[in-house]
């Protein structure tokens, strides 16, 4: 009787410690859901107040850099500092994320570093196209909205970036260029000066008279009205070609109205000389009609000469 009793105390007891292990392991399991719940809440929280975050940072940076006088409306500084700026604020609340869910700061400063090193070795030629637009957002060879020829592109530049700049053509195709190689080529700044030149090469025959045939040329540049007076219009005879007489003519113009104006003075020049009965020489081929090496060819008889000349 009494080994009765104390058996069934034994198995009470048991069971009560059963009982309290089965509830202790719920309080923890419910506890830890409720902690699962609340860290992602917050990460979630943190995403969106990053992505809210970095809007704002942007604003904040544009409205600061339209305060400086020299960046007041140069874009090129502008769209490469938000970018930075909206960068490290992303990376910022991605770092808070990862802590709110239990990673460890020195973890994620272990892995960044790792991660860092594996990154520079693989694409070392990313981060030389960073360093070059670092130089040449400090350096400024050239603005965004300006006309430039980078290695033989030529467009007009839409914006400079971490890696690459980015133009569009005159047939508005746009064109991408890494900037370690902007920076290690040549770059033609088309537009970056108020004023350019217009030079072209007329000619006329070698009967013509070539100093009207120089004042027809220069006056009618002169009297553009898109040509500037100084430094006035000028002409030349630069060169006596197989069948004509070659005059340049060089007048300036403001940069923006350098193609058309260009245009224009191929028309007008052509139409002036016309006008003043100055002849501008076609191609010429002649025929030769020889006979065995290291014998003089015999002339064409009269007849046909003038036969030749008709047709």
């Amino acid at each position: 009787m009494i080994d009765l009793t104390t058996t069934m105390a034994a198995v009470a007891a048991s069971s009560d410690r059963a009982l309290t292990f089965d509830a202790a392991l719920v309080a923890r399991a419910t506890q830890m859901a409720g902690d699962v719940a609340v860290n992602l809440s917050v990460a979630a929280l943190i995403i969106v107040a990053t992505w809210f975050g970095s809007k704002l940072a942007v604003r904040t940076v544009r409205r600061a850099l339209g305060r400086v006088r020299g960046l007041k409306d140069d874009r090129t500084v502008e769209g490469f500092v938000v970018q930075v700026v909206r960068v490290a604020v992303v990376v910022i609340g991605l770092v808070a994320v990862l802590q709110r869910l239990g990673v460890q700061t020195t973890s994620i400063i272990a892995v960044l570093g790792a991660a860092s090193l594996a990154i520079g070795l693989a694409m070392q030629g990313a981060l030389s196209n960073v360093a070059a637009g670092v130089v040449l957002l400090v350096l400024r060879p050239y603005r965004v909205g300006e006309v430039v020829d980078i290695g033989g592109m030529a467009g007009v530049v839409n914006k400079l970036d971490l890696f690459t700049t980015q133009m569009t053509n005159a047939n508005n195709v746009k064109i991408v260029v890494p900037n370690s190689q902007v920076l290690g080529g040549v770059i033609q700044n088309i537009s970056g000066q108020v004023t350019r030149r217009i030079e072209i090469d007329f000619t006329v025959s070698y009967s013509a008279d070539l100093s009207e045939a120089r004042e027809v040329i220069r006056a009618t540049a002169a009297a553009h009205g898109k040509v500037l007076g100084d430094p006035p219009a000028w002409t030349g005879v630069t060169g006596l070609l197989d069948s004509a007489v070659q005059i340049t003519l060089h007048a300036h113009v403001l940069s923006g109205d350098w193609w058309q104006t260009r245009a224009d003075l191929f028309q007008t020049v052509k139409e002036a000389l016309d006008e003043a009965g100055i002849e501008i020489p076609f191609p010429q081929a002649v025929e030769y009609f020889g006979g065995n090496v290291g014998k003089a060819a015999e002339p064409l008889p009269p007849q046909k000469l003038s036969r030749r000349k008709e047709a």
